[in-house]
């Protein structure tokens, strides 16, 4: 992937369905990039806070977040914190985040302040990956992260309704590639709480590579218990049981990512 002489690669994390293993998967492959060697920088764009709390941080941490990088907005340096995690910060979502759809209706530039602000960073302070945890909507929030991105991530719940959803964000991003961000792209498709005891799950499996093809992981997210359990004890399932399947497979999945963006790299 990138080095910090270079500039980061930005990928937004979205799906505007919730409950799909988004923020999961943000968390969880910011870790396993994180113990690859890769610097790693999680934004917290989704007012529940949820990336936040699943890497340890309380409501009284998370003030001067990225409520502050849209609206003030500040240097990124200010905002963002370490984590126990080596080598991946994090800026969380403050309490005012809730407020800030509303507030950049009238602001200047309101789809380009996330994208504003980390351009406003010097190089040498940039990580090679910075993951935005979008939230389950396409309101300006996400707006801001698909314009601030190079490419999309998207979680694909195995479930009956999923692959309907998902038209609905793609149409977004093609909106964002015409009016905003037109070297926009899709990173790829995960596919996520696959369960092989379920006929569903390979059924949706099917269907999202024959259509989408190989723009769909060959790794999978299973479902898993300890996947469920980590973040109620404010930890990646990577250091809250790393042995266990799902660990494991965000593991795998960020080996195929880091292979997949050297190959976008070295194709220009």
């Amino acid at each position: 992937m990138s080095n910090r002489s270079a500039d980061p690669t930005v990928i937004a994390v979205a799906n505007q369905k919730g409950g799909v293993g988004k923020t999961t998967t943000a968390i969880n492959l910011a870790t396993a990039l994180a113990a690859a060697g890769q610097q790693v920088l999680l934004i917290d764009l989704d007012p529940q806070g949820n990336a936040s709390t699943g890497l340890g941080l309380g409501r009284a941490d998370r003030r001067n977040g990225t409520y502050r990088l849209l609206i003030d907005p500040v240097d990124l340096a200010a905002v963002q914190r370490p984590t126990f995690v080596p080598n991946l910060a994090i800026v969380p979502a403050d309490p005012d985040l809730a407020g800030a759809e509303i507030e950049l209706v009238g602001e200047t530039r309101r789809e380009f302040r996330l994208r504003d602000a980390l351009r406003a960073t010097a190089g040498a302070a940039m990580p090679d990956v910075v993951l935005i945890d979008c939230p389950p909507s396409l309101g300006l929030l996400t707006l801001n992260g698909l314009v601030a991105a190079a490419s999309v991530l998207v979680p694909l719940q195995c479930e009956f309704f999923a692959l309907e959803g998902i038209s609905q964000l793609l149409h977004t991003v093609d909106m964002v590639r015409r009016g905003f961000n037109p070297l926009l792209r899709l990173q790829g498709i995960v596919l996520t709480m696959f369960d092989r005891r379920n006929n569903l799950s390979d059924l949706v499996a099917a269907d999202a590579r024959g259509f989408f093809g190989d723009q769909v992981y060959e790794t999978v997210i299973p479902r898993n218990i300890r996947v469920s359990e980590a973040p109620s004890h404010g930890k990646p399932v990577l250091l809250y049981d790393y042995r266990s399947p799902g660990a494991q497979a965000y593991v795998k999945l960020a080996t195929e990512m880091l292979r997949r963006e050297r190959a976008v790299v070295a194709t220009g």
